[in-house]
């Protein structure tokens, strides 16, 4: 019963966006009513998703093979953590997850948003209702996941062992969370257009929503490219996979926008530009999202194969993008551009920076996109991999850095007076970084020795926006600016020492035998059968040792029963200044063991970084939380007491 207690949630839900949206467009009662009843029904859409999913969850943990969904992506011996992300580490429990996200922040917009007038909020809550009736209907109709199998198999077929990770489990709930935070914002951006109300009101009103949604992705995107480096034991933490772009495109765009919403809500300027930012950030996330789980990556003649899934998919697409753009050239001339700013001015570095992201885009989303629809075109694979994305988006990423070291030092509107003193800090260090490195690593490429010239650079002009103030005055956003800023700057000499000192061994070896790499002698002493809870393995035990003391690594070559799979498991060894990474390979025919060996100087400054930067983010969203609330109160004890 449980499942079929979950369609009727489902279906429920579904009705209840379809009566959301004919409310919020004009069906039924007076203007104060009717909105009433449009928050009324966004909470129950939320609450009936809720239940939808939590009968999907129970599913799983139950190991309910009745259900076609559960087995096909479980097994009754599997830890319960991995039951539990099972329940989304397939198509349709993902979608379902996306859709209970979208809902319960429709819900959320209905029971807080304050700053909005009646119109724009009961067409911001309409266009939300629009995008989960797609994804209902989508579900309902092609997506079943409370479909059931009968006769029912006694057991299941299990779940991809590389998603058998901590990380994975809350890896891409995190990004859906970013995905769908996003989705706020673009039915604001809506609402505002079809209502003709662009200005501070709506940018703070969007504004927690993309920082939050910029917050999760930023964690996401960072927890994705570690379990990436420590799981699949290829020693690279990016590898510019269609996957990882299409989480990295909405950030892009969320970035940009979130500096521009910032300029809408304190100086009432880039109003058009905030509006197309908005619009494109969620059209990101179901890019993304849909070349994740339509089966696109796959081979693009999976649309062939599900013809349904992949038209209604296209459908969607078409409809909530092409349609959002539409309504933005219609309404581009009724939206005021807002305060004119010069060229030199905060302002000014901020539409760079945007440019800049925005060009980072491109290259993302053509790079990522060309070859699917090269093949779909004509039969021909190819391949679009890291050299196209390192020669062409990382020197624009490195210029964006440069101009992070710029842009926080200008004065808003306008900005006459010399510039060149608040500018020393940062280019004096990165200048002399860029020399240095010609005299201590003259081998290392262009792009890494610009990386640690820019991102020590950048370290003190991050601190910069704090000289001079009162610290205790300083707003708790503006220290979130600067710890993000910082982040940035972190990850940036991560990436570069990465790639700069990184030094790599490959060799075959015998019980007793030693290899160097980099500083480091290595000893290879035995291999040895260990098992786990759903799987067994040959763990290796290596020595290693670079002078004084002995590190104790232990790879593994897992083998999984169900279904049938084989994984490396790397053996990874932090240090203040690096890591040391070991993963064991085959066993050839003269009983040598192939073993990969990597030292990586400072690599986890990345992840660092990562951190930093949505720690950043967090401090912004509490000091202007609470900034706003203060302000809230001020003006209602000023209604109290005239």
């Amino acid at each position: 019963m449980i499942a079929e207690a979950g369609l009727a949630a489902l279906w429920l839900a579904a009705a209840l966006a379809l009566l959301q949206l004919g409310l919020a467009f004009g069906l039924g009662g007076g203007e104060g009513r009717r909105i009433a009843t449009v928050q009324a029904v966004a909470i129950g859409q939320g609450l009936m998703s809720a239940i939808a999913f939590a009968a999907l969850l129970a599913l799983f943990l139950r190991s309910d093979m009745s259900v076609l969904l559960v087995a096909s992506n479980s097994h009754s011996q599997k830890p319960w953590l991995y039951k539990f992300a099972g329940a989304w580490g397939n198509h349709e429990g993902s979608m379902l997850l996306w859709v209970t996200v979208l809902a319960l922040a429709g819900a959320a917009v209905a029971l807080f948003e304050r700053r909005l007038d009646e119109r724009t909020l009961g067409a911001t809550l309409g266009a939300q209702a629009a995008l989960a009736l797609g994804f209902f209907a989508f579900l309902l109709f092609a997506s079943n996941p409370f479909e059931r199998l009968n006769p029912a198999p006694l057991e299941g077929r299990g779940l991809n062992p590389l998603l058998q990770d901590p990380g994975l489990a809350f890896h891409p709930p995190t990004l859906y969370l970013g995905y769908v935070g996003l989705s706020v914002a673009f039915s604001l951006a809506v609402g505002a257009l079809i209502t003709r109300d662009v200005g501070p009101a709506l940018a703070r009103a969007m504004r927690p929503w993309v920082l939050a949604a910029w917050i999760l992705l930023t964690l996401g995107i960072t927890a994705g490219s570690y379990w990436a480096y420590y799981e699949l034991g290829w020693g690279g933490w990016w590898f510019w996979d269609p996957v990882e772009n299409a989480s990295l495109m909405p950030w892009l765009a969320a970035t940009a926008l979130l500096h521009s919403v910032n300029v809408l809500a304190a100086r009432g300027g880039l109003r058009a530009w905030t509006m197309m930012l908005a619009l494109i950030a969620f059209s990101m996330s179901m890019v993304g999202t849909f070349l994740v789980r339509s089966g696109i990556l796959t081979s693009v003649h999976s649309f062939a194969v599900d013809p349904a899934r992949g038209s209604f998919i296209l459908a969607l697409l078409t409809i909530y993008i092409g349609g959002a753009l539409f309504l933005f050239a219609l309404r581009i001339g009724d939206v005021k551009e807002g305060a004119p700013f010069e060229v030199v001015s905060r302002e000014g570095g901020l539409v760079a920076n945007n440019l800049l992201l925005s060009v980072i885009l491109g290259i993302v989303f053509v790079g990522t996109l060309y070859p699917l629809f090269a093949e779909a075109m004509t039969g021909e694979k190819l391949s679009v991999g890291p050299p196209y994305f390192d020669s062409v988006a990382s020197p624009l990423a490195l210029a964006l850095a440069a101009m992070m070291i710029i842009a926080p030092q200008l004065r808003w509107r306008r900005d006459s007076a010399p510039i060149l003193p608040r500018l020393l800090p940062g280019v004096f260090v990165a200048l002399a970084i860029l020399g240095l490195t010609f005299w201590a690593a003259p081998t290392i490429g262009w792009l890494p020795r610009l990386g640690l010239a820019i991102g020590l650079g950048l370290v003190p002009a991050s601190f910069q926006p704090l000289f001079g103030r009162s610290l205790r005055r300083t707003p708790l956003a503006t220290y979130g600016m600067v710890i993000a800023h910082l982040g940035v700057a972190v990850a940036i000499l991560g990436a570069a020492s990465d790639s700069a000192f990184t030094k790599e061994k490959l060799a075959s070896v015998r019980s007793g035998q030693t290899v160097d790499v980099g500083p480091w002698l290595v000893n290879f002493r035995s291999v040895m059968p260990v098992a786990g809870q759903n799987w067994t393995a040959l763990e290796a035990e290596l020595r290693a040792s670079r002078g004084s003391g002995v590190n104790v690594l232990r790879p593994q070559s897992r083998f999984f029963s169900e279904p049938p799979t084989t994984t490396n498991e790397a053996a990874i060894e932090s240090f203040w200044n690096g890591q040391l990474y070991a993963v064991l390979g085959e066993r050839d025919a003269d009983g040598r063991w192939q073993l990969r060996l990597w030292w990586k100087p400072f690599v986890t400054l990345i992840w660092l970084g990562g951190f930093l930067i949505a720690l950043g983010g967090v401090m912004a969203l509490a000091g202007r939380s609470w900034t706003e609330r203060r302000q809230r109160r001020r003006l209602a004890d000023m209604e109290l007491y005239p």
